[in-house]
């Protein structure tokens, strides 16, 4: 994805650009990609794509992400060819959670409970938003 700021900007608040706008700029792109676009197909492809970019966006390591594909070769090899195309999805989600992190801290709470809630806000909305089918490209 392109856009018009960079993740520093995001994680000095110069830019507004949350959890939401980059799940749905994801899913266009994710969709435009897709040869045969969407259904079943595209759902898998995202949550896999998002998925991959949130674990890495949260420090975790992509061998640790990999190991866990060792029964099925196709989608570990797949996601091994997808991880330097991710590289500046990953940069950019890693600055809309820490900005996330970083205002709950400004409200008052220990970072530890800003890292829950952050957590918890990302599962919430990763919920809703696949269940409401919202990826279709606009």
């Amino acid at each position: 994805m392109e856009w018009d700021f960079t993740p520093e900007q995001i994680v000095k608040g110069v830019a507004d650009y949350g959890l939401e706008e980059f799940r749905r700029d994801l899913a266009r792109e994710v969709a435009a990609n897709l040869r045969h676009g969407g259904g079943e197909e595209f759902r898998r492809a995202y949550d896999m794509i998002y998925d991959q970019c949130y674990w890495l966006a949260t420090g975790k390591s992509l061998p640790d992400l990999l190991a866990a594909f060792d029964d099925d070769p196709a989608t570990r090899d797949w996601l091994a060819a997808l991880e330097p195309q991710l590289q500046a999805n990953v940069q950019m989600l890693g600055a809309i959670l820490q900005r996330e992190i970083m205002d709950y801290v400004a409200r008052g709470n220990p970072l530890e409970e800003a890292l829950r809630r952050v957590a918890a806000r990302h599962d919430e909305l990763a919920r809703a938003q696949s269940a409401a089918s919202m990826f279709v490209p606009a």
